[in-house]
């Protein structure tokens, strides 16, 4: 698309966007009585409209069935987390018996570290993405030490080229490869949180089995961002949370895919709990463990039907709107619009003073564009909040930026970047 930098063509585009309606299904911020511009769906997405209207039928059911509420009703809480998983499914790429929603994401990692990541004295190495989300850290380092190992020695974390901003898919590939008999999982974020950079999974999958390891991925920032086929991608595991593209509320419930490869292996451990055994036997309450098939088995705690609930008037949304494939089309126009105005901005200062570090081909990123801010990044930002534009900071000078295709415009996109150019002139 040929882009133009004026109100009139931004405007032009939201009125022939075929997605345009669903902006109205969410709640927006508002500032000084107007809808502000909301680009931080890569933190937390809005609210839809519908929660409340979800969120109110549990408690009335609640109050008015008490603990029958697990058997009574028009949704029985005992079966209320079969309602998300096909939803969840088609987000993913997956079949609905390898989803299933629980606890939070970093609790839901861990959970799947006990399973997938086995060392022995020979394969220990754990292969991340240098500067990984801290949580995804902690974690890893904390398992490693479980194990018996020093943090140091097993994990390899991988960083783009001097001189360069993010990872070469031909770099991560050649670092399994070399480092393949000491490798026991390669875990890799879908979407770098940092620098928006979209990895090739599929790859990274096939080229850690062909190492001996497993692959799995933290999808907190892909996961209703991009399209997905962790089943097709052959991915061993994966975990994410809903509360940024998902719309699903602060907090929100997570979810994790198992590939079914690994539903019945008698070598994967497990930390297991009372909900995540077989359904049909588990009001018997005996002893010895029996798992339900498919990723419930690794379920532990029983169903918080309150978040459940707002995670499925977030995923009805989704599938109203028919579904990742025409909401990512968008997205690649939203963010192509953003990317090409930030260039404008540079191009009529006759300097670089915004620098993208997220990849610029689309097929490598989702809807964040990280913004390395040249000049008075904190407050270029602080303008941008006190102008009614929310985005996220990231020390030490970038701005994160995520035109979300189900309720952000074009006009959205245009004003955020028009307060950028303005503080500029002002400041100068």
């Amino acid at each position: 698309m040929i882009y133009q930098d004026t109100l009139e063509f931004a405007e032009g585009l939201d009125a022939l966007d075929e997605l345009s309606s669903f902006r109205n299904e969410f709640l927006i911020p508002q500032y000084h009585g107007k809808d502000a511009i909301y680009l931080c769906g890569n933190s937390l997405g809005l609210q839809p409209k519908s929660t409340e209207k979800y969120l109110k039928a549990q408690l009335d059911n609640w109050k008015d069935l008490a603990v029958e509420g697990w058997f009574q009703g028009d949704d029985p809480w005992l079966q209320f987390h079969q309602r998300l998983k096909q939803p969840l499914a088609n987000l993913v790429g997956a079949n609905p018996e390898e989803i299933t929603a629980m606890n939070s994401l970093t609790v839901n990692l861990h959970l799947l570290l006990i399973s997938f990541y086995k060392p022995n004295t020979k394969r220990y190495k754990i292969l991340m993405e240098g500067g990984a989300f801290p949580s995804d850290q902690y974690a890893v380092e904390s398992q490693v030490i479980y194990h018996g190992f020093k943090p140091e020695d097993a994990i390899m974390e991988l960083f783009p080229r001097e001189g360069e901003l993010t990872l070469r898919t031909e770099d991560i590939l050649s670092a399994i490869e070399k480092n393949a008999d000491e490798l026991a999982l390669v875990l890799f974020g879908g979407i770098n949180y940092y620098t928006g950079q979209l990895f090739d999974m599929k790859a990274i999958a096939k080229a850690a089995h062909k190492a001996g390891a497993y692959a799995g991925f933290d999808l907190a920032h892909a996961a209703g961002n991009v399209p997905l086929s962790l089943h097709d991608w052959d991915i061993d595991f994966a975990c994410w949370c809903s509360y940024k593209y998902m719309n699903s509320g602060p907090g929100g419930i997570s979810g994790i895919f198992v590939h079914e490869k690994h539903f019945n292996s008698p070598q994967l451990k497990r930390f297991a709990g009372w909900w995540g055994h077989r359904p049909d036997k588990r009001f018997l309450m005996t002893p010895g463990f029996d798992p339900a098939k498919g990723a419930e088995g690794w379920q532990v705690s029983t169903s918080p039907i309150l978040l459940m609930a707002v995670h499925k008037a977030a995923l009805d949304i989704f599938e109203k709107a028919g579904g990742l494939e025409k909401l990512r089309q968008k997205s690649i126009l939203l963010t192509g619009y953003l990317e090409y105005l930030l260039n404008k901005i540079n191009h009529k200062h006759e300097e670089e003073l915004f620098q993208i570090i997220t990849p610029k081909n689309p097929d490598e990123r989702g809807c964040q564009l990280s913004i390395v801010c040249k000049r008075d990044g904190k407050k270029s930002f602080n303008y941008l909040s006190k102008n009614g534009v929310i985005g996220d900071w990231r020390e030490p000078d970038v701005i994160r930026l995520s035109p979300v295709p189900l309720y952000n415009s074009f006009k959205d996109v245009y004003g955020a970047t028009m307060h950028l150019d303005k503080y500029l002139i002002i400041s100068e």
